[in-house]
């Protein structure tokens, strides 16, 4: 039984290191199942401490993913109305795969800064922002679960 929930944990991980670049699959939470899996072996025990910890990164994570393209808007100079609009790309874009969820953000935060009346350019500005953002929270998304991983053969080696 161990070897197949040792198998089954490092096909969650894999699949969680996939899904930080498939925006579909939950990435950081399927790697953190993963994590539970080899914790229920008798070969690894993770203190109870260490998998609270994960289980808050991985809350936070998932709060990040929307929070940072909105972020990446502001910080680029969008206005709120352009953050919610990235935000709402973000949840329309999710209907239409990987590249609604890549795209979404961006003609979200720009056509919301053009209903707020900036130029094209200020609007494509805070639209960038927002894929910039994007891009920021698959890089931290790819951390964590690179981190996941390491742990996953660190206890079995």
């Amino acid at each position: 039984m161990d070897i197949f929930l040792i198998i089954l944990a490092g096909v969650f991980l894999m699949a969680g290191l996939v899904g930080c670049i498939v925006p579909v699959l939950p990435s950081v939470p399927l790697s953190y199942i993963g994590l539970l899996l080899l914790h229920a072996t008798d070969r690894v025990q993770f203190s109870t401490q260490f998998l609270l910890i994960w289980l808050g990164v991985v809350v936070i994570m998932q709060i990040l993913d929307y929070v940072v393209p909105a972020w990446g808007t502001k910080r680029f100079g969008g206005s709120k109305l352009g953050v919610w609009g990235s935000t709402i790309g973000l949840v329309v874009g999710m209907f239409f795969g990987p590249w609604g969820i890549v795209v979404g953000p961006f003609i979200g935060a720009v056509v919301f800064e053009l209903f707020d009346g900036k130029n094209a350019l200020a609007a494509m500005k805070a639209g960038f922002g927002s894929f910039i953002g994007l891009l920021c929270g698959t890089i931290l998304k790819l951390i964590c679960c690179g981190m996941m991983i390491y742990y996953y053969i660190s206890e079995l080696i």
